[in-house]
C-alpha cells in the first residue's frame, strides 16, 4: 500500500508558476487536460465518517478507481496530508458507476478541474484550475516537498492539507453559496442567483 504525501498551495499566476517550475528543473508530463471526479459513498456517508473516499476519475481520457484512507499509524495531517492510496486503471468508469449505484452506493460529490502534471524525476507537481481558484499540489516524500516548495518560493505557511471537498465547503460557507458540487456549471449557476 502506497502512502501518498502531499500539500496544496494557492496559485495566483499560472504562467509565472510554469516558469518557476521549468526553472526549478521540472518538466511537463501531461499538458493541461480536463478531469472529472465522482466520489461514491453509502447513503448515510459511512465512508466520509471514516475519512475515506471511493472515487472514479476520468482524466485525459483515462479512467481510474481510487480508494483513500488515513494511515493505520501516524498522522493523517501534520505539515503534509498523508493518505493510504489504492488506485487502479479501469476500462469503463461509466460501467463501474452503474455497478456502484446498483449495489446501493450513491454519487455523493462531484468535482472538476483542468490539470497539468509536472515532474522533476523525484516528485510531482500538479497544477489545478478549479471553479473556486487555482491550486498546485506537490506530492512526494516530505523532505522533497519542502525542497521543491523552497525552489518554487513557496513557504510552509502557504501549505494547505485540505482536500478539494473541504476547500469547497469553506468556499461555500464564505460565499453563502448553494452549489452542491465543485463543477464549473454548478459554481457558475449558484453564483448568478
Amino acid at each position: 500500500m502506497a502512502i501518498e504525501t502531499e500539500i496544496k498551495f494557492r496559485v495566483d499566476d499560472l504562467s509565472g508558476l510554469a516558469q518557476r517550475l521549468e526553472g526549478a528543473g521540472f518538466t511537463l508530463q501531461t499538458p493541461r487536460a480536463f478531469e472529472s471526479n465522482t466520489l461514491y459513498d453509502t447513503p448515510d456517508r459511512a465512508l466520509r465518517s471514516r475519512t475515506e473516499i471511493l472515487r472514479i476519475r476520468c482524466y485525459d481520457g483515462r479512467w481510474t478507481l481510487t480508494h483513500k484512507r488515513l494511515p493505520d499509524v501516524g498522522p493523517g495531517e501534520d505539515a503534509y496530508k498523508h493518505r493510504i492510496e489504492t488506485e487502479t486503471e479501469v476500462a469503463d468508469g461509466a460501467a463501474l458507476a452503474t455497478v456502484f449505484l446498483s449495489i446501493g452506493l450513491v454519487a455523493a460529490f462531484r468535482y472538476e478541474k483542468w490539470r497539468a502534471e509536472w515532474s522533476d524525476g523525484e516528485g510531482h507537481c500538479v497544477v489545478d484550475e478549479t471553479p473556486i481558484g487555482n491550486f498546485a499540489e506537490l506530492e512526494g516524500p516530505g523532505d522533497w516537498i519542502d525542497r521543491a516548495a523552497a525552489r518554487l518560493d513557496i513557504g510552509p505557511e502557504r501549505y494547505i492539507t485540505l482536500s478539494y471537498g473541504r476547500l469547497f465547503e469553506r468556499w461555500r460557507e464564505e460565499r453563502l453559496s448553494t452549489a452542491r458540487d465543485l463543477t464549473f456549471a454548478a459554481v457558475a449557476s449558484a453564483s448568478t442567483r
